[in-house]
């Protein structure tokens, strides 16, 4: 395949410019690939026209139909780096290989849980200098973080996340009325548990955003993940991820229950919807 091409901006575009491509040259008709990946139409005519994120068994089975010796699999990682900082992409690379993903928000939706809408709000929030092209990256690299969810083996993402971050009006009240309903879509995965900390929760025992990742035992060591001032950093000392697991814990006892979390999301959603 076309490893020496210019990449598109959008890493959505262009893996799915490639499945465009390796249809046409296989003589293949978009149905055909449908029946042999055990994927539907509508999935596989988004991965084409750069509307979905593939998932990672969808790039293993495009490698099997077009004999492509792993170039789909590959670009699915490649599409999964681009837009990220690059102090960013070591925890990109954990947060995949993790089997438990442990997120405390204390003001915006976590970055894997965002639609599209709100992380371009976010970026050009932070970027109000960046052309459409540079913030159109950044958001496919954001949404490729959403692949880990989509695979066969997802992990167990729990995450707590204050009520600021359904009052915060991210994008207008559209762009947020469509990412609690997202929200709420998300707390039915049964791989997928979302709290909600209430204001009336009183002092939380944990101010700033942080993720423990888990892994098999063979694997590696847990590790925690914190953010400030556009730099990230991943600990693996023992002490630190122990007091991260410990603030976790108190966090989800003074968090809504799931099903009043999704009670609360399915309120404020038809408030901004209103």
């Amino acid at each position: 395949m076309s490893e020496g091409m210019e990449a598109p901006a959008n890493g959505l575009e262009w893996f799915g410019r490639e499945v465009a491509e390796a249809l046409r040259h296989k003589g293949a008709t978009q149905r055909q690939l449908a029946s042999f990946v055990g994927y539907k139409e509508p999935y596989v005519s988004k991965v084409k026209n750069g509307r979905q994120l593939p998932s990672p068994l969808f790039a293993e089975r495009c490698d099997a139909y077009f004999n492509t010796s792993g170039w789909f699999t590959r670009l699915l990682v490649r599409v999964g780096e681009q837009g990220h900082p690059e102090w960013f992409i070591p925890y990109v690379r954990l947060e995949e290989k993790a089997t438990q993903v442990q997120d405390f928000s204390p003001s915006l939706v976590m970055g894997p849980l965002q639609t599209p809408e709100y992380a371009e709000a976010l970026f050009r929030a932070a970027h109000p200098r960046a052309r459409d092209a540079q913030i159109l990256e950044k958001v496919g690299a954001r949404l490729a973080r959403r692949a880990v969810l989509d695979r066969p083996d997802p992990p167990l993402l729990w995450v707590v996340m204050d009520e600021a971050c359904l009052w915060r009006e991210v994008g207008g009240r559209e762009v947020m009325h469509q990412q609690l309903e997202h929200l709420v879509k998300d707390s039915e995965d049964p791989n997928v548990t979302l709290q909600v900390l209430p204001f009336d929760s009183g002092a939380p025992p944990a101010a700033d955003a942080f993720t423990l990742l888990v892994f098999d035992q063979d694997e590696s060591s847990p590790v925690v993940y914190t953010e400030a001032m556009g730099l990230g950093r991943v600990v693996d000392s023992p002490s630190v991820v122990a007091c991260g697991a410990a603030w976790f814990e108190r966090l989800c006892a003074d968090a809504l229950s799931p099903e009043k979390t999704r009670n609360l999301l399915w309120a404020r959603a038809k408030e901004y919807a209103g």
